[in-house]
């Protein structure tokens, strides 16, 4: 199974700063390149960082503080320019469809390539061959959404011997057998484990993508059991009471989060400038948690 690349663009909260641009991600699986928000200054860190804005397929909002979408009327002219004619997928919360609109406005353009709007509730929002993409509800004072991409699951190595043994014409059937689904041939039922090395299946690669939130039991579990959970960490505990008046998370209540979903590697993200020292946020994380990473831009993980 291929892997998936994750390559932080930026990992600051609310203002940029000489280190840190503004918090996005961008995830490259089978050439396609996903992207989760967009604001200011993201187009020069996708070229300083090997990201590719005109393979980008979907772009997913979390909500519509100015630090996480402003870069969006920029991109969709740049792409313009440049003349692209790929379809676009944008996924946002209530009112992206007349965002994306007023965004090619303020940005003195029509686009001549299609965008598709997605409409962002608890439950998939994309759903492709390889992968699918779920929404969940944050905890924000705004509506808010984190999502979690799901590589799907190998259920086995298609064994070509076997199929022909049982006369099974290559073609249409074979791909259905490959997804699991049983399949009708001269008026027999045939299950996916007749041609399936179900030995060698594997579960697909999970990642969650968790912004602006308080901690909160409501997105649990939909970042279950993530291969890696990317979740904001604002602030340290010295100021939690100014995460909980702004509707953030403290470093350690990330580490507790991961720790509590069972997930197996965790990545903070949305830094506040209030804090210079990586190593207290990581300290602080790894109390609850053990394998914490503090993002940084142009970090790049395989997963």
């Amino acid at each position: 199974m291929e892997k998936a690349k994750i390559v932080v663009l930026g990992s600051a909260a609310s203002t940029p700063t000489k280190d840190r641009n503004l918090s996005s991600i961008a995830l490259k699986y089978m050439g396609n390149w996903l992207l989760f928000d967009c604001p200011e200054g993201n187009q020069r860190q996708m070229m300083a960082y090997g990201v590719s804005y005109m393979k980008i397929s979907h772009i997913f909002i979390s909500h519509f503080h100015g630090d996480h979408v402003l870069g969006l009327p920029g991109l969709l002219a740049t792409m313009s320019i440049h003349q692209r004619d790929a379809p676009l997928t944008v996924v946002g919360p209530k009112g992206v469809k007349e965002f994306v609109r007023r965004a090619q406005e303020l940005a003195m353009i029509k686009v001549k390539f299609e965008i598709e709007t997605v409409e962002a509730r608890k439950g998939f929002v994309v759903q492709k061959d390889s992968f699918y993409v779920r929404a969940f509800p944050l905890a924000h004072d705004v509506p808010c959404f984190g999502y979690s991409f799901n590589q799907e699951d190998k259920l086995g190595e298609f064994s070509r011997k076997k199929a022909q043994e049982l006369g099974i014409p290559e073609g249409p059937l074979w791909g259905k057998l490959q997804k699991g689904e049983v399949v009708a041939f001269k008026g027999k039922k045939i299950k996916p484990g007749e041609v399936l090395d179900e030995s060698k299946a594997r579960k697909g690669t999970k990642i969650s993508v968790v912004f602006d939130t308080r901690p909160n039991k409501i997105y649990f579990n939909e970042i279950k059991e993530s291969d890696l959970l990317i979740h904001e960490a604002t602030f340290t505990e010295k100021m939690i009471e100014r995460a909980k008046e702004t509707r953030h998370t403290t470093a350690k209540e990330a580490g507790r989060v991961a720790e509590q979903a069972h997930c197996k590697k965790l990545l903070l993200i949305h830094i506040s400038a209030r804090h210079k020292e990586e190593q207290e946020l990581e300290n602080e994380a790894r109390m609850e948690f053990n394998d914490v990473v503090v993002a940084k831009d142009g970090l790049e993980l395989e997963i």
